[in-house]
């Protein structure tokens, strides 16, 4: 292993991280109101990805449901990557491209909202799934890298973070989620 590999591997994270700050806060900002509003309101916040970002996926509906930073009732989040007999079954009966829009037909109604987690920003499963949500009138969001990919045209709101490694988008999506969370659990916090 070279040496220096962990100085400048967090060095190439704090870079990028900084980056994003610059551009952007005033768009995630935003966000954390319009999720905020949809708590409010009684809609739900679905997440998916897959493989890496799938555990991105049920890691954050986990801080809605349980709790981030303070005690508070819990928030309506359902990770999408989570259930192995539908993913299975709907993979089997009607193709792994299905198993995300199938459950937003199934669970989400208009109003919702929905993150694709994504670094590609190409799985048919996650298009498919942005396509079902639109047609549901649920918003969208992506956390995407690599430039975005097909998913970043068929969404309402791209964050696509600028780098081509994997690795790096998925800590900084993970982090920018993670600030979201803190930001819509104050505002929760107020509305109590």
């Amino acid at each position: 292993m070279p040496v220096g590999i962990v100085r400048e591997r967090l060095q190439e994270l704090a870079g990028l991280a900084g980056t994003v700050a610059d551009l952007f806060e005033r768009d995630l900002e935003a966000l954390a109101v319009e999720m905020a509003q949809v708590l409010k309101d009684g809609g739900t916040l679905f997440f998916c990805g897959n493989g890496g970002s799938a555990a991105d996926a049920q890691h954050i509906a986990a801080e809605y449901v349980v709790r981030f930073g303070r005690s508070r009732k819990p928030l309506p989040a359902l990770a999408l990557t989570t259930d192995t007999s539908v993913l299975t079954a709907c993979a089997n009966d009607f193709g792994f491209e299905q198993v995300f829009s199938r459950q937003l037909e199934a669970l989400a109604k208009p109003g919702d909202l929905l993150f694709l987690h994504s670094t590609s920003g190409n799985s048919e499963n996650l298009i498919r799934a942005a396509e079902s949500a639109a047609a549901l009138g649920v918003r969208t969001v992506g956390f995407l890298a690599k430039g975005g990919g097909h998913l970043a045209r068929r969404i309402e709101r791209a964050i696509v973070i600028p780098t081509d490694s994997t690795p790096r988008a998925q800590e900084i999506h993970l982090t920018l989620s993670h600030i979201l969370c803190e930001i819509v659990e104050d505002k929760m916090a107020g509305a109590d």
